[in-house]
């Protein structure tokens, strides 16, 4: 865990609480002994290019979080530098909740989720909506989807403050129509040998013998 991802994550109320359940120390150690942590590496670079969803959370002019998934081909998010990602904001059903919380609040935090391997990836960051202004067209090209049915609206840039990743506890593993055939592919492979083999043998067996 970043040092940044702690300050801003970890509030009085937070502290309050670690030191009633005894991790306040451990967590005290890391604040003078871990990387800033705001831009982000090589590992959470990689990450997030294999994506395929996401869930962000913002929160609206009353006060309360809401939470959206994101989804798309791997690559819909786009590492533009370390400390700047993206993605295109397709057409959806139109009830615009996260766009008017990001309105009044820029500020937002982002769930990658690897299910297979229980891994998840947490990032903090301000919001850019580029939808109107005189930079939008070029970006909404520039992430145009290769599926042309799909309608961009806007083009959301998301400024890295801070990240941190979770351990795989009390994750579930779940797998994709694509990460299943990736998994049972070696049990195919085995299976479809198996099957030449026995095929081999039958053929040898009602071979007359001369």
């Amino acid at each position: 865990m970043g040092r940044r991802f702690q300050e801003l994550a970890f509030t009085p109320l937070v502290k309050k609480h670690q030191q009633e359940h005894d991790s306040r120390r451990q967590y005290e150690r890391m604040e003078h002994s871990a990387p800033l942590g705001d831009p982000l590496g090589p590992a959470e670079q990689d990450f997030l290019q294999r994506r395929d969803s996401f869930y962000v959370a913002s929160v609206s002019e009353t006060g309360w979080p809401y939470v959206q998934h994101r989804g798309g081909p791997k690559g819909f998010v786009r590492v533009i530098n370390p400390g700047l990602i993206g993605f295109a904001d397709l057409r959806g059903n139109k009830q615009y909740v996260s766009l008017g919380n990001l309105e009044h609040d820029p500020r937002v935090a982002l769930f990658f989720m690897d299910y297979p391997k229980q891994t998840r990836l947490k990032i903090l960051g301000r919001v850019e909506v580029h939808e109107h202004d005189e930079k939008a067209p070029a970006l909404i090209e520039s992430f145009r989807p290769a599926d042309k049915s799909d309608i961009i609206e806007r083009v959301i840039l998301i400024h890295v403050e801070g990240f941190d990743w979770n351990c795989p506890q009390h994750i579930t593993p779940r797998y994709t129509i694509d990460e299943l055939q990736e998994v049972l592919a070696p049990v195919r492979e085995k299976l479809a040998k198996l099957e030449a083999e026995n095929t081999a043998l039958r053929d040898k067996l009602s071979t007359p013998v001369k």
